[in-house]
This record gives C-alpha cells, sequence and structure tokens, in this order.
C-alpha cells in the first residue's frame, strides 16, 4: 500500500499547488483537517509523530479513528489530484484515459460512444506504437460485438494478432533488458559478475536486426538501440559505444524519429555519449555533449529537465574531475542545494562520492573522510552492491592512513578484516588484497618489505573501477619515501 507520509514528500511544488486549489474547490472552510495534515506533513518530513498530529488536529488522543479515516481521505485525494493534473501530460496517459472512459461507457450500457472512444484510443497508440495498450483496445473492441451485431470484430482479430507479434518481441527484449539493466544498476561495475544472458541477448538482437518487420517498427529500432547499448555498455566496449551511438543518434535525428513520446531516449543517449567520450579521454568533446544534453532537457517544456537534472551535474562532474577538480567541487556544492536534485536521495550517495574522491584529490582528508561518512549513513547504502562497500572501505583506509590517524586506520582495517572476509579470499580481489597490504607496510614503516609487494601491485591490470587511483597514489607515495 502506498504510504501518505512517502508520497506527501514526493510532491513538487507544482503538485502540492494543484492538490490544495483541488481540496479548496471542494470545500473551502476553514480549518480544514485534511489541508491541515497535508501542511503538517511537508513541514515535519522528519519528525512525524502520529500521536502528537492527532492531538494537534483534534485536541483529543482518542481520536484515532477519525485519524486513519482522515489519512485514507487525504491519500485518496492526492490520487486524484495526481490523476486530474497529469492527465494528458504524455501521449500514454492520453490513450489510456481513453480506455477508462470507454469501460464508463460500456457499464452505462453506451457501446457506440464506447466504441469511439476505443477507436481514438487505437489511432493514437498504433501511431505511438503503444502495442501493449493496443491490445487492451483489440480486446475491448471485439468484445463489443458480443453486445452488437453493430460492430463486426473480424477487422479487430486479424489486428490484435498481427499486434501480438510485434509485442512478443517487445516483451522478450523487455524481460531480458530488464534484468541486465538491474543488475548494471545494482553493481555500479564495481563487480565481476558474468552475466550469462548476455549471450542470449546478442542472439536475440541478431536475429531480430535481419527481421523487415523490425526495420519498419520506430519502437522496436529503439529497443534494438537499448539493448545494443546496453550490451556493449556490459562488455565496457566503450569505443565501440561511442561510435555507435554517433551513428544511431545521427540516424535518429536525421529520420526525425525522436518526439515527446521517445524524449527520455534521447536524453539517455545523450547521457551515455557523454559518458562514452568521458572514458575514452575525450574530456572537451564530452562537455561540449553535455551542454547539447542541457538544452535538450528544456524541449518538450522542461518536460524531463528535473529527472536528467542530476546526470548533467554528474556529466560536469566526471569530466572537471578530470581538467579543474576545483570547478568539479564547485558543480557538486552547487547541485547539492537543487530541490530536485534532493528528492533523489539514491543518487546523493554518489555526490557525496564524488565530494570524497575530490577533497582527497586535493589533499583536503577530512572533507574527504567527512563525506565518506555522509555515504556510509546514506539510507540507500546498505542495498549497494558488496563489492561498492568494498571499494568504499578501501578508500576511507587510505585516507585515515593520510590524515596519520594510527588508531582510526587499525579500527577501519579490522572493519575490512571482518566484514570483507569473503571478498579479500578471492582471486578476482588480488589487486585490492595487495593494496591493503601495501598501506599496513607503509603504516608500520616496513620498508623493506615495502619494494617487493609495490612491484606485485605494479604487475597486476589496472582498473578503471577504482576510486582513487592507486597507482598514481603509489607512485606519488614512493618517491616521497624513496623507494623504488
Amino acid at each position: 500500500m502506498v504510504k501518505l507520509y512517502n508520497l506527501v514528500s514526493s510532491l513538487n511544488k507544482e503538485e502540492s499547488r494543484n492538490l490544495t486549489i483541488l481540496l479548496n474547490r471542494t470545500n473551502s472552510t476553514e480549518n480544514r483537517k485534511d489541508l491541515a495534515l497535508f501542511d503538517f506533513i511537508r513541514k515535519n518530513k522528519t519528525n512525524l509523530n502520529e500521536e502528537l498530529i492527532i492531538q494537534k488536529l483534534y485536541n483529543n488522543p482518542d481520536e484515532k479513528n477519525s485519524f486513519y479515516r482522515l489519512k485514507n481521505r487525504l491519500l485518496n485525494e492526492i490520487n486524484k489530484s495526481l490523476l486530474l493534473l497529469n492527465h494528458n501530460k504524455t501521449e500514454y496517459s492520453t490513450v489510456l484515459n481513453y480506455i477508462a472512459l470507454s469501460k464508463l461507457f460500456i457499464e452505462k450500457s453506451d457501446y457506440k460512444l464506447a466504441y469511439e472512444y476505443l477507436l481514438q484510443a487505437e489511432q493514437k497508440a498504433a501511431k505511438q506504437e503503444f502495442f501493449d495498450l493496443l491490445d487492451l483496445v483489440y480486446s475491448d473492441l471485439i468484445k463489443l460485438s458480443q453486445e452488437s451485431v453493430e460492430f463486426n470484430p473480424i477487422d479487430f482479430i486479424e489486428k490484435r494478432k498481427l499486434n501480438h507479434k510485434s509485442l512478443h518481441i517487445l516483451q522478450e527484449i523487455d524481460d531480458l533488458l530488464a534484468a541486465l539493466v538491474y543488475r548494471i544498476k545494482i553493481s555500479q561495475n564495481y563487480s565481476t559478475h558474468n552475466y550469462q544472458f548476455t549471450e542470449v541477448l546478442n542472439k536475440t538482437i541478431n536475429d531480430f536486426i535481419g527481421n523487415e518487420e523490425v526495420k519498419k517498427s520506430t519502437k522496436i529500432q529503439f529497443k534494438i538501440y537499448h539493448s545494443i547499448s546496453r550490451i556493449l555498455l556490459q562488455h565496457r566496449d566503450y569505443l565501440s559505444l561511442e561510435e555507435y551511438l554517433k551513428l544511431t543518434y545521427h540516424d535518429f535525428s536525421e529520420r526525425g524519429l525522436f518526439n515527446k513520446a521517445n524524449h527520455e531516449t534521447k536524453l539517455q543517449m545523450l547521457t551515455y555519449l557523454i559518458n562514452s567520450l568521458f572514458k575514452n579521454k575525450k574530456i572537451d568533446e564530452s562537455l561540449d555533449t553535455t551542454q547539447q544534453l542541457f538544452v535538450a532537457m528544456q524541449e518538450h517544456d522542461n518536460l524531463l529537465f528535473n529527472k536528467y537534472l542530476f546526470y548533467y551535474y554528474n556529466s560536469l562532474v566526471i569530466n572537471y574531475q578530470v581538467s579543474d577538480k576545483k570547478k568539479a567541487i564547485e558543480v557538486l556544492q552547487e547541485a547539492k542545494t537543487k530541490t530536485e536534485i534532493q528528492q533523489l536521495t539514491f543518487y546523493t550517495i554518489f555526490i557525496h562520492l564524488n565530494l570524497a574522491v575530490l577533497y582527497f584529490d586535493t589533499q583536503n582528508f577530512k572533507e574527504a573522510r567527512k563525506n565518506l561518512s555522509k555515504l556510509k549513513i546514506s539510507n540507500h547504502y546498505k542495498n549497494m552492491d558488496k563489492v561498492f562497500q568494498f571499494k568504499v572501505a578501501i578508500f576511507e583506509l587510505l585516507t585515515c592512513f593520510e590524515l596519520a590517524d594510527i588508531d582510526l586506520f587499525d579500527y577501519q582495517l579490522h572493519q575490512i578484516n571482518k566484514d570483507y572476509k569473503e571478498l579479500l579470499n578471492k582471486d578476482a580481489y588480488r589487486r585490492e588484497q595487495l593494496f591493503i597490504q601495501i598501506l599496513i607496510l607503509m603504516e608500520n614503516k616496513k620498508e623493506t618489505s615495502l619494494a617487493t609487494y609495490i612491484t606485485k601491485f605494479n604487475d597486476l591490470p589496472t582498473s578503471d573501477n577504482d576510486m582513487i587511483n592507486y597507482n598514481d597514489w603509489l607512485t606519488l607515495k614512493t618517491k616521497k619515501l624513496g623507494t623504488t
């Protein structure tokens, strides 16, 4: 069940204003308890004591049943307000509304009006290639023939069969793509998992590309783009990904395939291109594409501006981390002040991580550790991939070393050995094992053994997934120590 407090916290200014107008329109009497409850929740997000709220609203602690009814009523009003505000915000919502209206008139036995609404839904859904909604529309159109001989189902039966073919292709790609995207998100590319279905997805895409029906469908072409880009991302083939994204973006733009309905794909494509250029060390071009993303975010009346604001800031940060670290810190500090960013609590984890890295790189180790602490107390940190947490722990150990805090270093080392014992015993994390051992030797001033471990460490392949560039850090440290 949707929780009222979470729902209220998620509302933006426009949605809150619309709800207030709706509530006052239906009943504008003073001392309205639903409005009072709504305002209290908004102003006291972190201090919601229901006993205190009941006392404030009713002056009677025994009015719990009345309070629960009030909560349910407010929840229903918010739902209605959101639906009214967003009823035609997207083409998909518009089709859903036509379907809902048709069902209303079916219940009223006004089958002619229901039929007309369904035809409108079919026309718009077919144009936008909403195959899932077309399936609902054709099913209802066929059912209408059972109510009256006025409606011939034959054409719609054939249309539904053809639609099922397209829908089956989309669903197959969606299933595989959803699984791949989920695994990538929770691992954040810090893991070494082998995705068994990658080969299956590759084969599926190869089968579809030669299919003429696929080539005709804009929707399915976009699905193929999603799948291919994810595969290249999964294999970390950034050179191929950059080339593929440039060609595909140019092709889709030239053919006029981008529109309001698929606007998010356009923004996503630019975001992937920014990251690919960054990975390929094309910093200036990546920053240019970041500005292109910002312009695209403002299209369609800022439709997805708030959603992609984080990606815009993140794109600036990753590039300025290389070219201008102080500028990167300024960008992150600005991003932290944005309400849109603050609402994306999952993503604020990476703001603190980036700040920690930047402060570390600029020798501000106290601020680095402070941001690592904020990162670790985040509500979402415990749900992050174990390998990601392991990397953070090593970063924190390194920060303790730089702060020359022996007690803190020993404590952090003990926690790593305790919490990540399984990972420390795996060959896949030999690089991390050696780096920890090097830090221990440096901490204990055992320079005799240090050179041997550093040589072993440098012989291992470097990793793009290190939060701090261990090799660069070691090079600087060994020069200071005079170790070769």
